[in-house]
C-alpha cells in the first residue's frame, strides 16, 4: 500500500521539513502505516513565523467584510469536498464514517460560517466622560497565533481555532496532532483555493515534543490556543510563562452523568449510551462517571449493559458501525490498563473489556475495544478519578442529592456534566452547584457557539465561543477623546 506523504504548508506552499525527516502515521482500524508526517523542528516553526508575521501586516488591516467573504468561501469549499473529508477523517482517526459525516465535517464548515457572520455584527463600548471627553473601546488583532489541536476531533477542533483567529485579523501557525494530520493537510488546499492570502494560515506538522514545544516557546508568538491533555497543558503554562503569552487551554475531563429516579428513563438511557461511547469515548465531553439514584439503579444498569452489547464495533467505513478503532496502539494499551486496574480495585466488568474476537482479516491488528461498563467501584478509586478517554464508563448508585453533588465535585476536573431529572427546581439547584464549565440538563452535547465554552479546575483556562472567542483573539484598548 502506497503511503501518503504530508508536507508542511508555509506561505501557501507545500514545503518539506528543513531536516528532511518524516515518521509513519497509522490507520487505526488496520494497525498499519498509511502515511508519513514531517518530523518538524524549531527551524520549521521559524519559517512559518516569518511567513505569518509578514502576512499579518496586511491581513490585520483587511476589512471585516473581506475577511468574512473568504471565511464563507472556505466553508463552501469544505462542503463541496465533504465526502472526501469524511472518508479521510474516518480512516485517519478510526471514527465511524457516520460520525464524521454527521458531526465532524459539517461542524468544521459551520465554524467558518459562524465567525464569518460574527465579526460583522459585533459592537464595542462607548461612554461619555462628562466635562472631560468621550471614551470608546477598540479591538485589535494580536499577531501570530499558535494553534495546537488534538487527535480526537481533528478538523472539527482545528477549525474551531482557525476560524475566529483569522476572522479577528490574526495570522496563524497550526500544529495538528501527529496522529491525525490528514484532514488538516487537505484543508491547506481549501484555504488557498478560497483566496486566503499567503502566510495567513500555516501548518507545521510533527510531534508535540519538537514542533509543539518550539511553537509554545517562540518568543514572538503572543498567543497559544491548545486542546488536549491536562499534563501537556501544565507544560504549556510553564514553557510559555517567561513570555507572558495569552493562553486558552481546553484540557481533560472526568465528566459526571447524573441520573435521578424521576428522569425520562428511556431518553436518559439512550442518550447515556451515546455520551458514554460516541467516538469510542474519545471525546473530552463524554460522561464517563455515571451516577444513578438507587431506586432505578438496577434497571438503568441492565438497560445500559443491554444497549452497549448491541453497539457494533468494527469497520469505521461501514455505515452501521457505532464504534470504530481507538486512535493508536499506545492509547489502546493505556485504556486496557485502566480496565485491568478497575478489576484490581474491586470493580466488576458488566460488559466489554476486551477486543472483539469477531474482527479478523484486515481488522485483526486494529485498535478496537468493546464498550465497557464497570460497576462496584468507590468514588476514591483511580478508575473513577482519572481520565481514561476511551469506551470505558463506571456506574455507581447514590442515595441523596447532596451526596451526588459532593461526589461529582470531588474531582480535579470540571469540564462538563449532564443531569437527568423532570423536577425543574432540582435541575436548577443541582446545576448551580456543579463545578463544571458546561452543565446539560436532560441532554448532552448540545453546543451553542454563541455561548462560552471551557473548563474549571484542571479542565482548562479561559473561555471561547461567541464574544469570548473575539475577546481571546484580540486585545481590547480604550481610546479617550478629549472635549
Amino acid at each position: 500500500m502506497a503511503l501518503t506523504t504530508i508536507d508542511n504548508f508555509i506561505n501557501n506552499e507545500f514545503v518539506k521539513p528543513t531536516e528532511g525527516a518524516y515518521f509513519d502515521t497509522f490507520n487505526p482500524a488496520h494497525g498499519v502505516p498509511h502515511g508519513q508526517i514531517p518530523d518538524s523542528t524549531k527551524p520549521d516553526v521559524d519559517l512559518a513565523y516569518k511567513a505569518a508575521s509578514t502576512a499579518f501586516t496586511t491581513w490585520s488591516k483587511t476589512t471585516k467584510a473581506e475577511r468574512s467573504r473568504i471565511l464563507y468561501k472556505i466553508a463552501d469549499l469544505i462542503d463541496a469536498r465533504q465526502d472526501e473529508f469524511v472518508r479521510a477523517e474516518s480512516k485517519d482517526q478510526g471514527k465511524p464514517i457516520s460520525l464524521a459525516k454527521s458531526v465532524d465535517i459539517p461542524r468544521a464548515a459551520y465554524n467558518f460560517r459562524f465567525f464569518a457572520g460574527k465579526i460583522l455584527h459585533s459592537v464595542e463600548e462607548a461612554a461619555e466622560l462628562e466635562g472631560v471627553g468621550f471614551n470608546y473601546s477598540q479591538r485589535m488583532p494580536i499577531g501570530v497565533a499558535g494553534l495546537i489541536s488534538p487527535w480526537n476531533l481533528p478538523l472539527y477542533l482545528l477549525t474551531w481555532k482557525i476560524a475566529p483567529c483569522i476572522a479577528c485579523g490574526n495570522t496563524a501557525i497550526c500544529k495538528p496532532s501527529e496522529f491525525t494530520s490528514l484532514t488538516a493537510y487537505m484543508l491547506c488546499s481549501v484555504l488557498k483555493d478560497a483566496g486566503l492570502p499567503a502566510g495567513v494560515v500555516n501548518m507545521v506538522f510533527g510531534t508535540g515534543m519538537k514542533a509543539g514545544q518550539a511553537l509554545v516557546e517562540h518568543p514572538r508568538i503572543p498567543l497559544i490556543s491548545f486542546t488536549g491533555g491536562t499534563v501537556t497543558g501544565a507544560k504549556i503554562i510553564a514553557n510559555s510563562a517567561p513570555y507572558f503569552k495569552k493562553l486558552s487551554l481546553e484540557l481533560g475531563g472526568k465528566n459526571a452523568n447524573i441520573v435521578f429516579a424521576d428522569c425520562d428513563f428511556e431518553k436518559a438511557l439512550t442518550t447515556s449510551l451515546r455520551s458514554s461511547f460516541a467516538n469510542q469515548g474519545e471525546i473530552c465531553l463524554c460522561g464517563s462517571r455515571i451516577f444513578v439514584e438507587r431506586p432505578i439503579y438496577e434497571k438503568f444498569l441492565n438497560g445500559l449493559v443491554e444497549g452497549a452489547k448491541k453497539l457494533k464495533v468494527g469497520d469505521p467505513s461501514a455505515p452501521d458501525t457505532n464504534l470504530g478503532a481507538l486512535v493508536s496502539k499506545e492509547h489502546w494499551e493505556k485504556v486496557m490498563s485502566y480496565i485491568d486496574l478497575g478489576v484490581k480495585e474491586g470493580g466488576k466488568i458488566e460488559c466489554g473489556g476486551q477486543k472483539p474476537v469477531s474482527l479478523q482479516g484486515e481488522f485483526q491488528n486494529g485498535y478496537f475495544l468493546e464498550p465497557t461498563i464497570i460497576s462496584g467501584l468507590t468514588p476514591s478509586c483511580r478508575v473513577m478519578r482519572e481520565e481514561i478517554f476511551g469506551p470505558v464508563v463506571t456506574i455507581y448508585a447514590f442515595d441523596t442529592e447532596e451526596e451526588v453533588i459532593q461526589i461529582t465535585n470531588d474531582s480535579e476536573y470540571g469540564l462538563s456534566c449532564s443531569i437527568w431529572t423532570e423536577n425543574g427546581r432540582r435541575a436548577r439547584r443541582v446545576a448551580g452547584e456543579i463545578q463544571a464549565g458546561t452543565v446539560w440538563v436532560n441532554t448532552w452535547m448540545a453546543r451553542d457557539l454563541r455561548m462560552p465554552f471551557g473548563g474549571m479546575k484542571k479542565s482548562g483556562l479561559g473561555r471561547e465561543g461567541g464574544e469570548h472567542s473575539l475577546d481571546f483573539y484580540t486585545e481590547l484598548k480604550t481610546i479617550c477623546l478629549a472635549d
